[in-house]
């Protein structure tokens, strides 16, 4: 097994000074530097190459969250993982969205600690059960959301397309068919000026304005199937 090499960025100097002695007595586990800021976790680890840093997110000169997000940039085969006592959604989602690929709280078990190193070491995302929590009630509210607005689409398209008369329907199934007006006279047993006429009226009834959007109206409604 490679030794996972680990920087640690917290600005109390007790708090790194516990945490390197506890992990480097893990096996497979090596501090190869430590930093007190945002600022000199981006030296440190562009000196030292770690393959995980644990950040903390309150410190002064520069934060973790903008840290997180500076390092990912210069260097984004580092993993990072947030080792905080903030233990709310907004501190959480805000270091996901920087590139962190772990969240631990300082309030949790060692064990945690070294479980979630391992993980994003090899390439996975660790977060706490509860943590994860939020995250898929977030999902679910995101997917709620976009079921209803789609549900209340639907049925706002069911509604446009009762104003159309039979005709008109068997018109706008036609041009989204790709049918020509020519093709569709012919289908009917109409004019292509008459088609045209319909396709001009259909339009103004659903307020759409290109044959693109016919297309997209009538799949949306099952008219025509992909």
């Amino acid at each position: 097994m490679e030794t996972i090499r680990l920087m640690l960025v917290d600005d109390h100097d007790i708090v790194r000074t516990g945490l390197s002695a506890f992990l480097s007595n893990q096996a497979g586990l090596q501090v190869v530097a430590e930093a007190n800021s945002g600022s000199q976790a981006i030296e440190q680890a562009l000196e030292t190459r770690p393959d995980v840093v644990i950040m903390d997110i309150s410190m002064p000169d520069m934060d973790g969250l903008e840290a997180t997000r500076r390092l990912k940039a210069i260097y984004p085969e580092g993993q990072v993982l947030a080792l905080t006592v903030h233990q709310d959604k907004q501190y959480f989602f805000k270091m996901l969205a920087e590139g962190a690929s772990g969240y631990v709280t300082k309030q949790s078990a060692a064990d945690d600690l070294v479980t979630a190193i391992h993980a994003i070491a090899a390439g996975h995302v660790y977060l706490q059960p509860p943590l994860a929590r939020w995250l898929l009630d977030d999902y679910q509210r995101l997917s709620s959301n976009q079921k209803s607005q789609a549900s209340e689409l639907s049925t706002a398209d069911s509604h446009d397309l009762e104003v159309l008369t039979r005709r008109e329907r068997q018109v706008l199934e036609a041009v989204a068919e790709g049918m020509t007006s020519p093709e569709i006279g012919e289908l009917l047993g109409i004019s292509h000026k008459t088609v045209a006429r319909h396709r001009e009226r259909i339009m103004n009834k659903l307020n759409l304005h290109s044959c693109s959007e016919l297309v997209k109206f009538a799949i949306r409604t099952g008219l025509i199937d992909l």
